[in-house]
């Protein structure tokens, strides 16, 4: 097989492990964000709208992902 012929599918597998992270990342903060609000269930909306946040900013970084597979070719 010819290096030229796997550079599709690298890009691919770049994007796989973006997503990987993503869905990492995005455990973590609803996991700690869970956390936090049966530690002090009085703060739950701040607490809910930082949780919100953090997930909007993680999945955009996985759209960029998305769109840098793509792009660079």
């Amino acid at each position: 097989m010819d290096i030229a012929a796997i550079s599709g599918s690298i890009n691919t597998v770049g994007y796989g492990i973006s997503v990987i992270g993503a869905g990492i990342g995005v455990g973590i903060v609803f996991g700690l964000g869970m956390q936090a609000i049966a530690r002090q269930p009085e703060a739950r909306g701040p607490l809910q709208t930082n949780i919100y946040l953090g997930f909007a900013l993680i999945e955009a970084l996985a759209i960029l992902g998305f769109v840098l597979a793509f792009a660079v070719n």
